[in-house]
């Protein structure tokens, strides 16, 4: 597989460019043509997908952590590579991570072709996954919150309260107290609360 190309972006299209790569211009879905200029050098990391109707694609992304996320998301039964590129065209990787870390279905269903049953399933599939991934491409103080939600969630597990309700709370906690600076113990006693109730 190629990994990366490096060339010059020859043509901009809505959800595509051609970049020039020793003589040959090679065509990629990317998720935000708009961050392209024709004239500009550009680095692109790859996956290509081969499909029996339409052939083989490439899809480029400007970091490998982009990629990272991308194949994570094509990766859910039932998501291919147009999709997770629609994705991504809405959301930025580290946001998508942050919502799956979350539990932030509401969040994730709200973007264009992902329903509330697709967002469950995203978030179940993909909640311990997403911790695995590089994350230097995120900020720190993001990945430490990124980490405080997650253990939040891993605690609630751990104390025996099903899927839906650990849902629940994650859902209730993230649109109360997103980029609040909370603590994970702030977090867990107001999740334990809500649970309480």
């Amino acid at each position: 597989m190629i990994n990366y190309v490096n060339g010059v972006v020859v043509a901009v299209a809505d959800t595509s460019v051609i970049i020039e790569v020793g003589g040959f211009g090679l065509s990629f879905q990317v998720p935000n043509s708009g961050l392209f200029e024709v004239g500009k050098q550009q680095k692109l990391f790859t996956y290509m997908h081969w499909s029996s109707d339409n052939g083989p694609s490439i899809f480029g992304f400007q970091a490998e952590f982009e990629r990272a996320v991308f194949l994570l998301i094509i990766d859910c039964q039932g998501i291919g590579p147009k999709m997770g590129i629609n994705i991504l065209s809405q959301i930025s990787a580290q946001e998508f991570v942050l919502a799956v870390q979350a539990e932030d279905e509401k969040r994730l269903s709200s973007l264009n072709g992902i329903g509330t049953k697709k967002a469950e399933q995203i978030v179940v599939s993909l909640r311990r996954k997403v911790s695995k991934i590089s994350s230097g491409d995120i900020p720190q103080a993001v990945a430490e919150n990124m980490g405080i939600w997650n253990s939040v969630s891993d605690t609630l597990d751990s104390l025996s309260y099903s899927k839906t309700e650990v849902a629940s709370a994650m859902r209730f906690i993230r649109e109360k107290y997103a980029g609040s600076g909370c603590s994970f113990d702030q977090l867990l006693r107001y999740s334990l609360s809500f649970l309480s109730k």
